[in-house]
């Protein structure tokens, strides 16, 4: 289209001129184009019905010229919508997301957990929260925070130290500026996560004279940074110089869809590949340098190769707490790091070699660089043995036979098994994701799908319906907890609204699996830990299930077809009938909250109380005071 196409101003409101401007936004990758902003989720009341409400409105059922549809789910709890939008955009690889929005006060304030929740795990979301009048004339407002000292203060000023921008629109002109540097944090892969925008909501309202440039469809690319050869030649000559050296792949390599560039240099160099939560199904569990897990939720495997390491080189990883076991797992005295990382904040960590680079591009320089290297014969043939001796423990968890009740364990094998390998299996939080990164089997990039940066309980549930939407071919199946379904269940129902079909699996053991176990060891007895009546004497008497309380009923209200189920084998069949249905299901089934669990082999520093006259916290403390002993720096 000629320059002369886009002269002249059109007249539209602010939220009319936000959603038209948003329909025309594409990112690209490797000449690849995808709609940015691919829909809204959107709760509406008194700050944006008769704003991004009405624009909304009039872009399905009366779209101007040039303006592409903003497709419009009505979701039922403004965190999950923004869950939802965050599941999305880690599915598409960061290249797509959603918008969400919400009214004035309580409805916007809870979109930032979600916030949050992208932030953390570097996925992109836009949110847009209603704000108070700019005019200030109805001050205060309904549902306004008022500060006696200032009147420039909201409750979106929250959403500052969890976003990875900021900004509020008290004037139209505000708007040009303010879109397009959300555009570019959204498509910029080191900075990327939670872009808010604060919407008064009569700003909202106010009609302005806009370029028609404004709105031409506009195309962000998404960046390749390659490795600086002279750091690439420091970190081949640290790769060389190693005798024990190991790969720990991160989210990172997923989103720049360097997987088999991986793969490639594993096969190549035979140097072990260890994932994060985030970057399992990198390298399929069945490559030969496949260690698995590493770190606190990591198997034996990754673990005592993690043990003896020499070299970290950490691909595309933000080395969280877990998968350092807390600053415990690098036993080696002299052990070094290379990080390969498109964020120079992650690959400075550990006191590292820094490759500040794409994934995909580090690793095909990298591949390259070491042309004719290989590990040690002796060190091929341990990383075989802890393969071959972990594969063994993970059947015997899939296959506990444990009774009466089956264990968490057995549920995830019948799974892992019957998944396809483009299907997606969804968790964040509890026992589960340990279980998860320690045993599960991933064969592709896209099976594995745990959120564990912000371990939000209450994410599976939206988290289903965003999958499913990025990725419809797949069968999406969400593991929720009886704790993380009681927090936030409701996106149920938007799921049934959609016509969504997801399978949610919920495991009911009546308590919290994960902290219960955590309480006991560090010496505090579960204490409030399970779901109990409440009886007579301290929390630790309650044995009663409370009366009344039944999930799988509750989860037929929300309109899931629901199979009641007690045996792994009843639960397959279920499973085999869900997954032939074209309806969103749920299969209930009864597990044991304490346990068996994988077998541990690493640590996590949760700090126990110095002094205590209970005698299981002194002992946890002096187990504590032993425990930390390997922890260090490294430097």
């Amino acid at each position: 289209m000629s320059n002369e196409a886009y002269s002249g101003t059109i007249r539209l409101t602010v939220a009319q001129a936000t959603i038209r401007f948003l329909s025309n936004q594409y990112s690209e990758r490797d000449g690849v184009e995808h709609r940015l902003i691919e829909g809204a989720f959107g709760i509406f009341g008194h700050g944006n019905v008769a704003g991004i409400g009405q624009a909304l409105l009039q872009n399905e059922i009366d779209p101007a010229p040039g303006e592409n549809p903003m497709p419009y789910i009505m979701p039922r709890n403004e965190q999950g919508a923004v869950h939802a939008a965050a599941a999305f955009a880690k599915v598409r690889n960061r290249l797509s997301t959603y918008m969400v929005t919400a009214s004035i006060g309580p409805g916007s304030l809870n979109m930032v957990t979600g916030a949050a929740l992208a932030t953390t795990n570097r996925v992109p979301v836009l949110i847009f929260p209603s704000d108070q009048f700019a005019t200030r004339v109805p001050d205060p407002v309904l549902q306004q925070l008022e500060d006696p000292t200032t009147l420039d203060l909201t409750v979106n000023d929250a959403f500052r130290p969890v976003s990875r921008f900021f900004d509020r629109i008290n004037r139209p002109e505000q708007l040009i500026p303010s879109l397009l540097a959300a555009m570019r944090v959204l498509t910029d892969p080191a900075e990327t996560g939670a872009v808010v925008i604060a919407m008064p909501q009569d700003v909202q309202a106010e009609a302005f004279d806009w370029p028609v440039e404004l709105f031409r469809k506009r195309v962000w690319h998404v960046r390749r940074p390659l490795a600086e050869p002279a750091a690439l030649a420091r970190a081949v000559a640290k790769i060389k110089a190693a005798k024990r050296p190991m790969i720990i792949s991160g989210g990172g390599t997923i989103y720049s869809e360097a997987c088999e560039e991986l793969r490639a240099l594993a096969t190549a160099t035979g140097i072990p590949v260890a994932d994060t939560q985030a970057g399992k199904g990198a390298i399929n569990f069945d490559h030969p340098c496949a260690i698995g897990g590493v770190g606190s939720t990591g198997g034996d495997s990754g673990n005592h190769i993690a043990d003896k390491a020499d070299l970290v080189i950490g691909i595309g990883t933000r080395y969280s707490d877990f998968t350092t076991a807390s600053k415990t797992q690098f036993k080696d005295p002299g052990v070094e790091f290379v990080n390969i990382n498109v964020t120079p904040f992650d690959a400075a960590k550990q006191s590292a070699e820094m490759v500040v680079a794409d994934a995909r591009e580090a690793l095909v320089a990298l591949t390259e660089a070491l042309k004719g290297y290989h590990v040690d014969e002796a060190y091929t043939a341990e990383i075989a043995r802890e393969r071959k001796s972990w594969l063994a423990r993970t059947s015997e968890c899939y296959h506990l036979g444990h009774g009466p009740l089956p264990a968490q364990t057995e549920v995830f094998g019948a799974l892992n098994e019957m998944l396809g390998d483009e299907d997606i299996v969804i968790n964040a939080a509890g026992s589960m994701p340990g279980d998860l990164q320690a045993l599960w089997q991933a064969r592709t990039p896209v099976q594995y799908h745990v959120e564990y940066a912000f371990s939000c309980m209450g994410y599976e549930i939206p988290a289903g319906l965003g999958c499913k939407l990025a990725r419809p071919e797949s069968e999406v199946v969400a593991i929720v907890g009886d704790g993380t379904y009681q927090m936030l269940p409701m996106e149920l129902a938007t799921v049934v609204q959609e016509n969504v079909k997801v399978i949610y699996v919920l495991l009911q053991n009546y308590g919290f699996a994960s902290i219960g176990a955590l309480s006991e060891s560090r010496g505090s007895q579960r204490f409030g830990t399970k779901y109990r009546q409440r009886g007579e004497g301290t929390h630790l008497a309650d044995e009663q299930r409370v009366r009344g309380v039944d999930i799988a009923a509750n989860a037929e209200s929300w309109g899931l077809k629901v199979y009641r189920v007690s045996t792994i084998e009843d639960f397959k069949e279920a499973y085999a009938q869900a997954h032939a249905g074209e309806e969103a299901a749920m299969i209930h089934i009864e597990t044991d909250l304490y346990g068996p669990n994988p077998p541990a082999s690493s640590w996590w520093d949760v700090a126990v109380s110095q002094v205590s006259r209970l005698e299981s916290t002194q002992k946890a403390y002096q187990d504590y005071l032993e425990d930390r002993k390997p922890q260090r720096h490294y430097l």
